[in-house]
C-alpha cells in the first residue's frame, strides 16, 4: 500500500486523520448465535488479535466484556436489550436511522481518556446478504474491522478479505497494516497524517 492508501484508511469523512487501537486486552461476548457459531466468531477475533500482537482476557475490570457482537433479524430488537442504551447513546434513534437506511451492520466504539479503544459494539442484522456468507468469513471480516478505528471509507468498496484458492483470508496488505499499527513503538492513538507514512514504512 502507498502512504496515500494507508492515509485513506484512517481519514474521517470531515478530512481529519485519526488512528486508534485497543489500549486494553479484548474480552469478547457474542449474542444471538448457537454454540457452533459462537466458537467461530471468538476464534476469528482471537486470530486477528494474535495477528496484531495484542492480548485477550477473561474479563475487563471496568466493563466485564468490552467487545460485544450482536446477531439479530431486525433493528427494532436492539433497543429492547436490557441496559444496552446505557452503553450506546441514543440507541433507539440510531436503530431507527439504520432501519430506514436498510443497513445490515454497524460498529460503535468507546474510548478511554487518551483516545484508545476501550469498548466496541458490533451489530449485524442478518439480512439475505449477510446470511449468505459463511460464518467464518463474516466473523473474520468483523474482527478485522474492530481491531482498529478505520475510516468510514476504508472498506466501503473493497472487503478486508481475499481468497487464496478455496480459502478466505485477510488481504495481505490489511494484515500487514494491522501488524504495523500494533507495533510496540507505534502510538496507540495518532491524529497527524504523518502517522500513515510510518505505517507504510513498517509495512514495507
Amino acid at each position: 500500500m502507498t502512504p496515500e492508501e494507508v492515509q485513506r484508511c484512517f481519514t474521517r469523512a470531515d478530512g481529519r486523520y485519526l488512528f486508534a487501537r485497543w489500549g486494553r486486552p479484548i474480552v469478547p461476548v457474542v449474542f444471538g448465535v448457537d454454540d457452533a457459531t459462537l466458537s467461530v466468531v471468538k476464534g476469528a477475533i482471537e486470530a486477528v488479535v494474535t495477528l496484531a500482537g495484542h492480548k485477550m482476557a477473561e474479563t475487563d475490570p471496568e466493563l466485564g466484556a468490552n467487545l460485544m457482537v450482536f446477531f439479530f433479524r431486525d433493528w427494532e430488537e436492539l433497543p429492547q436489550v436490557p441496559n444496552l442504551d446505557r452503553l450506546v447513546p441514543d440507541l433507539a434513534p440510531l436503530c431507527a436511522r439504520l432501519q430506514a437506511a436498510g443497513a445490515n451492520q454497524y460498529r460503535f466504539f468507546r474510548f478511554d481518556a487518551d483516545g484508545a479503544i476501550k469498548a466496541a459494539f458490533v451489530f449485524l442484522r442478518m439480512d439475505a446478504h449477510l446470511s449468505a456468507l459463511a460464518a467464518e468469513d463474516l466473523a473474520l471480516a468483523q474482527a478485522a474491522q474492530v481491531i482498529c478505528l478505520w475510516s468510514e471509507a476504508a472498506f466501503a468498496e473493497t472487503s478486508p478479505l481475499g481468497r487464496v484458492g478455496e480459502a478466505v483470508i485477510l488481504r495481505p496488505e490489511i494484515a500487514a497494516l494491522i501488524r504495523a499499527g500494533y507495533a510496540p513503538h507505534m502510538p496507540v492513538v495518532a491524529r497527524d497524517a504523518s502517522h500513515a507514512l510510518r505505517l507504510a514504512a513498517r509495512m514495507g
